[in-house]
């Protein structure tokens, strides 16, 4: 058996890519691995055909890949966070008073 040697930093302040996974996205994949073993777990122990199983956790997990390397491809490593960052900005501020203006302005002095 070859041993097999995979290389995890690309370089000093680089973030972490595993076979084109960047940052977080690794995480993801690892859970839902995860979630796939556990689901197929309880579909074999519920008494579900194995070969029934086997093609529900195989079309999961190739969902699943395909969708975490779209992500990791579309947002980068800090772009999804970003993503949801972006949807808790107003779109527009709304004032319909010049008050705050007009105190801001006297409490500096200004003419």
């Amino acid at each position: 058996m070859a041993n097999s040697v995979y290389n995890i930093n690309k370089g000093v302040n680089a973030s972490i890519e595993f076979k084109g996974l960047k940052a977080q996205y690794i995480w993801y994949l690892g859970g839902g691995l995860l979630i796939m073993l556990l689901l197929f777990a309880i579909l074999y122990i519920l008494g579900i055909n194995s070969y029934l199983c086997i093609v529900v956790v195989a079309s999961g997990t190739i969902f699943l890949f395909t969708y975490v390397y779209k992500l990791s491809n579309k947002y980068g490593e800090h772009g999804m966070m970003k993503k949801i960052a972006s949807r808790s900005l107003p779109k527009f501020i709304k004032c319909n008073s010049r008050s705050i203006f007009i105190s801001f302005r006297n409490k500096n002095n200004m003419p």
